[in-house]
């Protein structure tokens, strides 16, 4: 098992939350995803990081797999603005690769935000700590689990 897998594997037990994840063939974009767990592709739950320009600080966007993040609409919500984290934030904060970041288990805090989209689903789906691994969850206890605050900031 992966240090990846380890930590979200661990962050679900701590929270009580008795998940399986699964395995796929590939899940490195939000529609892979979908045709590998057999979902609407808006019940993916994509992290999308962000690197706060003032601050250099990573923020997180858990976002419906269909959904764009609206870049002024986010920066409005920080308080600063955002730009593209690169590869070596996104492993500092989460420990996660691009492509597997998983909205549990990271290395780090981080502030987060979860697209109210998500939350009208009974079920979505996540990653797990790599693109090959996904997990399902009921969408309501994602902004306790991740200590996301539900906003709009899409386009």
């Amino acid at each position: 098992m992966s240090k990846s897998l380890k930590r979200v594997r661990t962050a679900l037990d701590n929270a009580g939350l008795p998940i399986d994840i699964h395995e796929t063939n590939g899940a490195r974009t939000a529609q892979m995803a979908a045709d590998a767990v057999g979902c609407d592709l808006d019940q993916i739950a994509k992290s999308i990081i962000f690197r706060a320009e003032a601050s250099g600080t990573a923020v997180l966007f858990l976002t419906a797999g269909g959904n764009q993040v609206d870049i002024a609409k986010a920066s409005a919500l920080v308080g600063e603005p955002l730009g593209k984290a690169d590869a070596t934030l996104v492993r500092n904060q989460t420990g996660f690769a691009i492509g597997g970041v998983s909205p549990v288990g990271h290395l780090n805090p981080i502030k987060a935000f979860i697209d109210r989209r998500l939350l009208g689903f009974d079920m979505v789906w996540a990653a797990a700590g790599t693109p090959n691994l996904v997990f399902s969850i009921n969408p309501t206890q994602l902004p306790e689990l991740t200590e996301a605050t539900p906003a709009d900031f899409t386009e």
